[in-house]
């Protein structure tokens, strides 16, 4: 019997002071069997990041044919296409000729460092994509304040994140490997 995604509902209120963009939204996560909380995490930072009423998260780690989030236009175009984790080289080359704009949001340390450096020259070739780096210790920081129903406060200003998950505060300062990105270092 396969084992089925486990559910997880926030209330996520953003407060984007680069964009001018001020709303909440109430969030359902699944979190599939093989996702770790931390991965669900950035998963909650990629969609505060670029939130707007049409993004909506893909179906999951199974589907290979749809990003973590996307947001597509009125006609079915693909607007927003973005990745958590360490994708594939190969698959930010075919985003990039699917959507407008490509996010690849790591994370994982050196870990991340490491596929970065064996991919950089690739994807720097992708002109629409932006790589964005989170620190290990804001996201395992974020992991550690999983719960079943959160109540999380998020506020964007000069590229840099505060998050207050149930009343715990966290700064998180993102680096931008390549790309430019409203709302974020180096724009």
């Amino acid at each position: 019997m396969a084992l089925k995604a486990t559910i997880f509902k926030a209330d996520l209120q953003v407060s984007d002071l680069d964009r001018g963009y001020f709303q909440t939204h109430a969030l359902t996560l699944a979190r599939h069997p093989s996702e770790t909380d931390e991965r669900m995490m950035v998963r909650l930072i990629a969609f505060a990041l670029s939130a707007d009423d049409a993004l909506e998260f893909g179906r999951g780690l199974s589907t290979d044919d749809e990003p973590d989030l996307w947001r597509r236009g009125l006609t079915g175009e693909v607007v927003d296409w973005i990745e958590v984790g360490l994708p594939d080289e190969r698959r930010l080359r075919r985003a990039c000729g699917r959507a407008e704009q490509v996010l690849a949001l790591t994370y994982g340390g050196r870990v991340a460092r490491t596929w970065w450096e064996q991919n950089e020259a690739q994807l720097r070739k992708q002109a629409k994509l932006t790589v964005v780096d989170l620190p290990a210790e804001a996201t395992q920081a974020l992991a550690a304040r999983v719960a079943r129903t959160m109540q999380i406060s998020c506020t964007l200003q000069e590229g840099e994140l505060w998050l207050d998950v149930d009343g715990t505060t966290l700064h998180v300062v993102p680096e931008i490997r390549q790309g430019q990105r409203a709302g974020l270092p180096g724009r």
